[in-house]
């Protein structure tokens, strides 16, 4: 590559990044989901676009489209609260592993008797929806407020779901006979295994790292989270684990470990994660021949409402009956098993492989992406509140980043004052906060001033507070509950620590 070419493809790339970044505003204002717009623009620039761009490349498209969604699960895994997650584990295990096999038995039945595909294309594209995509999960949990036991169970499970269905995928593929159910089971046993182990070994051994060692600058710790993340998965999959686990388990320890800086730490996450998502759908857009949809439309409206109408219910009631979890929940869930990258990145592999028909499965597959898409993302919402579980009343949480301080022992806490914050009217002294933390400034509408024990907390108020290191965390836990409960947050159940304690 000359420097003239390089240019030009510096300006091709930024372009479509401003566009995408445009685009998103769009999604946010129209309910249209981001990744159907990003995938529009790869297709604008592709065979039968604007641009003309000639790309058939399936196994670069398969390598970056693996980079990017580690960096996905990734910025998913560092956003995930485990107070959430925790309750949510077991049922999200079940849906990862029972549910994808009833899913893919269901689906891949509808592919071969319904659609006319051989049965080995039917299992791959049974296979590869199965897979929820974390990107789209992500992104609508951001914008859908959801009780957290729903949140829970759906990002877990987008986060677990992708190693055995890889595994189904590849081994479906192969060239020669399919290995026996109990072999594939014993695979995916063994694989999630090692890649837990992997990725929990990683997050934990980095957390104490950064804990312990103060970086010169603060802009190296995001650099050194997102390293320690993709370490996790290179050593998994190196170790014949499955690394997409061991990533997002790595990122989940290091977002819960009150790590310094950590806002700043999930703030260029995101961004990394943003750029992936427009990277790969653009990619992906620009890999499809859209004159080549138009045979396979109705085969891949027929398997997807199967997928969406009859197996992904069967396989959240199936693998939720032991849990005990409202019909409301599990409809929700059902209809909130969104598919985007991943099942279209999946289906490369076939072509990758060879398989015969697989430029096919990944038609058909994405067709079911965009259709399906297109319509459970933009009417999530309207079924969350129909089914009474739309959580958006609930007091938002503090964004509280802390600084070692490490020569004076202590942490500095930047606390923002959400609009819908239960602080609004509390004065500085009613919080009460324990002996050994104090609020030593407040910012508010650009000025900031030293409060007195009587100034009144307004929303938009940006607050420090010193803390030494034995109360660090009991004033971050008060502060948290005076932002849900107000001033009384200990007499209503809201949390923190006892009034006696308080100075």
């Amino acid at each position: 590559m000359t420097v003239h070419q390089l240019n030009e493809l510096l300006l091709v790339c930024s372009l479509v990044l401003l566009i995408a970044v445009a685009a998103v505003r769009i999604s946010s204002r129209s309910g249209l989901p981001s990744l159907l717009l990003y995938l529009g623009i790869g297709i604008a620039m592709g065979q039968d676009g604007l641009l003309d761009v000639k790309f058939d490349d399936a196994e670069l498209t398969q390598v970056i489209g693996y980079a990017a969604l580690v960096v996905i699960l990734a910025e998913g895994g560092l956003g995930t609260k485990w107070k959430e997650i925790k309750p949510a584990l077991p049922a999200a295990a079940v849906l990862s592993t029972v549910g994808v096999a009833v899913s893919v038995g269901v689906t891949a039945s509808a592919a071969h008797y319904l659609v006319g595909l051989e049965w080995q294309q039917a299992l791959i594209i049974g296979a590869v929806v199965s897979s929820t995509d974390a990107a789209a999960v992500f992104s609508v949990l951001r914008k859908v407020p959801l009780p957290s036991r729903v949140t829970g169970v759906l990002e877990a499970e987008s986060g677990f779901n992708d190693a055995p269905v890889v595994i189904l995928v590849v081994a479906f593929s192969a060239s020669g006979p399919v290995d026996d159910w109990y072999v594939l089971v014993a695979k995916i046993t063994l694989e999630l295994a090692i890649g837990a182990a992997v990725g929990l070994a990683t997050g934990f051994l980095g957390a104490y790292g950064l804990r312990h060692i103060a970086l010169p600058a603060s802009g190296l710790y995001p650099i050194a989270v997102m390293a320690i993340a993709v370490a996790a998965y290179a050593a998994g999959a190196m170790a014949h684990g499955s690394g997409f686990l061991a990533v997002y388990l790595a990122s989940m320890v290091l977002g819960n470990s009150k790590l310094p800086h950590a806002p700043a730490n999930r703030g260029f996450a995101e961004g990394l994660g943003w750029i992936a998502q427009i990277g790969m759908f653009v990619l992906l857009g620009l890999l499809v021949t859209p004159h080549e949809l138009v045979d396979d439309f109705w085969p891949a409206v027929i398997v997807g409402l199967v997928l969406t109408a009859v197996a992904r219910p069967l396989e959240v009631f199936v693998s939720l009956l032991p849990f005990r979890i409202p019909w409301q929940e599990q409809a929700l869930m059902s209809w909130a098993g969104l598919r985007g990258a991943v099942p279209i990145i999946l289906a490369t592999i076939p072509m990758v492989s060879g398989v015969p028909g697989s430029d096919r499965i990944f038609n058909i597959v994405f067709v079911l992406v965009v259709v399906y898409t297109l319509v459970q993302g933009p009417t999530l919402p309207w079924l969350a509140r129909a089914l009474r579980l739309d959580a958006s009343s609930d007091a938002a949480d503090l964004g509280v980043e802390s600084a070692p301080l490490e020569r004076l022992r202590g942490h500095l806490l930047s606390v923002a004052v959400p609009e819908s914050s239960r602080m609004h009217g509390v004065e500085v002294g009613e919080l009460r906060l324990p002996a050994g933390s104090a609020v030593t400034l407040v910012v508010r509408e650009g000025k900031s001033f030293v409060p007195s024990p009587t100034t009144a907390l307004r929303h938009g108020d940006e607050l420090l507070v010193v803390a030494t290191d034995p109360v660090r965390d009991e004033a971050e836990r008060r502060l948290r509950a005076v932002a849900q409960g107000g001033k009384l947050a200990y007499w209503l159940g809201t949390g923190g620590p006892a009034p006696g304690r308080h100075r």
